[in-house]
């Protein structure tokens, strides 16, 4: 999955407009709850160095937030990797670059709105 099909996937089940919060990084996208304001996505493009892959190009990624188990799980496999700037036990960086199964790019999506949603 990339970017843009992200966004549109989000804004089609959820009514999601994502927001740009930071002039430092115009690009970087927060995708929230309408109601309560919580995050359950945060789209960005960060240098592989950063990441510890090789290279030195941006890569697309999306933190979503799960369970600690799932995000154990997931993170060793290919396009998942520990949360990028963010607490690694409830949040996962997913690649944005097709490295990572559409469908559970959705199912993630899902799953963080309804744990980030407020009671």
């Amino acid at each position: 999955m990339d970017r843009q099909t992200l966004l549109d996937y989000v804004a089609r089940r959820y009514l999601t407009v994502p927001e740009y919060p930071w002039r430092k990084h115009p690009d970087y996208a927060v995708l929230r709850h309408r109601g309560s304001g919580k995050w359950y996505a945060v789209l960005m493009d960060v240098s592989a160095a950063k990441l510890g892959l090789a290279g030195s190009a941006n890569v697309p990624l999306a933190n979503i937030k799960a369970a600690p188990d799932l995000v154990q799980l997931l993170r060793v496999q290919t396009g998942f990797l520990p949360a990028y700037h963010m607490n690694k036990t409830h949040w996962l960086s997913v690649r944005l670059d097709g490295s990572a199964d559409a469908e559970t790019v959705k199912a993630l999506l899902d799953g963080s709105f309804a744990l980030t949603q407020a009671v």
